[in-house]
């Protein structure tokens, strides 16, 4: 990552504004601001993808597609798509949590009738645009035009019950379908050439201002997806296209039956053969969107867990060697050197840490893991971090910080006791009577050796459990939190900017 500095992490769902969700538009915009008044020079935000299942942006449609819902409605009406008018509906919608079904009821209709007057009305320049767009990003596009207006004509119902022809890919229903629904499929291109310009837009953007964006690629993808739907050989997959293996780990600190996740896994036999063409495709298409990849689960390309497709929980599996080195090499070889943070996160073995540092890509740090144990040796204590560290408060994954410590045993498998214990441990080390923990944490981190480091937007502004992101393993109600309209002031920047300059974490421009 090179350089000290630090940075945001934000989904950009959690921004504040009047469409029930956080958009591509001036509230994005206005983030970056407040980002460079801050002295923050990364923002990380989590996969871009259209959510499926529980609204999970770890659970996406396409690998390769941007979310619809993120679309900016005023950018629309700008272009004189959409009138004033058609925003009266967001009123209903809440202000400071996402409400997933609410939201598509009111912005679908209104992204649809944006492609209408598009169509009817759109210029000669920015028909070519999307031409260009739909002929550049064809090998993705094609498929998942068609994936998106299947699944909605048949009721959102996922594309392993759509009929044999269809969930075979049979190539005469296929061409029947693509004649049949033209219209819907043209409106998923135009969404996505929208996501693609507005993203390009707000990405060149952060440039202006010095601050680099961190993708997130998961290394597993949705079973539900156009990826898994148009390249079935690269999965292991039943005869009724359900996972015959499935992806997951096993019991840990959150959970007693571990985590099934229902992704299926890879053939990487199959991948090899071919070149992991398709690794290479997507590595290439986030690359397009962001600076740096947070490589989710970096662990199960060394080794991942295998668990039955009729498991119904993650206990009962076993290790299976991934393709290690390999496909790094090979996409090192298109790509370039890969700008990757590796989550070596969980049960980490030293063959994922050999393989992690042989590969040079840096790991991450979470100081809430640092005081489960005694054990002043902890790579998760900041005197024991190297500067080729990205190290965190907490992630997307865990309890804000301020949760953290007035929760008690919250989501673990911790006794009480070993709960009092931790909390002691972790004010012995940060110092301060944790009246304001999260701000003991940052400095914490900020005054280590570690290159980067990045705090989740909840933590700088001390919130409680009402603002976690996600509770792995409960099934719904995650990924709603939003940011309150004023919450980000002058003050609390200036706080932050005065951090980095003490720490030496300033970008030199703002210095």
């Amino acid at each position: 990552m090179g350089r000290r500095s630090a940075g945001i992490l934000l989904h950009p769902t959690c921004l504040p504004g009047p469409h029930g969700i956080g958009e591509l538009g001036p509230e994005a915009v206005g983030f970056l601001d407040v980002l460079a008044e801050a002295g923050q020079s990364l923002w990380q935000v989590l996969p871009l993808g259209p959510t499926g299942y529980g609204d999970s942006p770890y659970q996406c449609f396409s690998a390769f597609a941007g979310n619809p819902l993120l679309l900016s409605l005023q950018k629309l009406q700008e272009l004189g798509l959409l009138g004033e008018g058609d925003f009266d509906g967001a009123h209903a919608l809440p202000r400071d949590r996402v409400d997933f079904g609410a939201l598509i009821e009111f912005k679908r209709p209104l992204l649809d009738k944006a492609h209408v007057a598009f169509e009817r009305d759109g210029g000669r320049e920015q028909r070519e645009a999307l031409d260009a767009f739909r002929s550049d990003n064809a090998a993705w596009l094609s498929d998942f035009a068609l994936f998106a207006a299947l699944k909605r004509s048949r009721g959102g119902s996922p594309w392993y019950e759509w009929g044999p022809a269809l969930a075979g890919r049979d190539p005469e229903a296929l061409a029947r379908a693509r004649d049949s629904l033209a219209p819907a499929i043209r409106g998923v291109e135009f969404e996505q050439w929208l996501f693609s310009s507005q993203w390009g837009d707000l990405r060149a953007r952060a440039r202006e201002r010095g601050i680099r964006i961190m993708g997130d690629i998961p290394i597993f993808v949705s079973h539900d997806s156009a990826d898994v739907w148009s390249s079935p050989e690269l999965f292991h997959l039943g005869p009724d296209g359900r996972p015959s293996l499935q992806a997951g780990v096993p019991p840990d600190y959150f959970s007693e039956t571990g985590q099934l996740w229902g992704n299926p896994l890879y053939r990487w036999d199959e991948l090899e053969r071919t070149g992991y063409a398709w690794w290479i495709d997507r590595f290439r298409a986030v690359l397009g969107l962001v600076d740096v990849v947070r490589l989710d689960h970096f662990r199960g390309f060394e080794a991942h867990w295998e668990i039955p497709g009729g498991a119904t929980t993650a206990q009962h599996g076993r290790w299976v060697k991934g393709p290690g080195a390999a496909l790094f090499d090979v996409l090192e070889h298109a790509l370039g050197p890969l700008p990757i943070v590796a989550e070596n996160l969980g049960l980490i073995t030293p063959e994922v840490e050999a393989l992690r540092r042989h590969l040079g890509f840096p790991g991450m740090a979470v100081l809430q893991f640092a005081f489960g144990g005694d054990d002043p040796e902890s790579d998760f204590l900041p005197h024991n971090f190297s500067r080729k560290v990205v190290a965190y408060t907490a992630t997307h994954d865990n309890d804000t910080t301020v949760g953290w410590w007035t929760g008690g045993v919250g989501d673990s498998t911790r006794s009480p006791e070993d709960v009092e214990r931790e909390l002691a441990r972790a004010l012995a080390y940060v110092g301060g009577d944790g009246s304001s923990i999260h701000w003991d944490f940052l400095r914490a981190l900020y005054v280590s050796v570690a290159d980067t480091v990045i705090v989740p937007l909840q933590d700088v502004l001390g919130l409680g459990s009402e603002a976690r992101m996600n509770l792995p393993g409960r099934p719904d109600g995650n990924w709603r939190w939003r940011v309150s309209p004023g919450s980000l002031t002058p003050e609390l920047s200036q706080r932050l900017r005065a951090l980095c300059r003490s720490s030496g974490r300033l970008p030199s421009a703002n210095q």
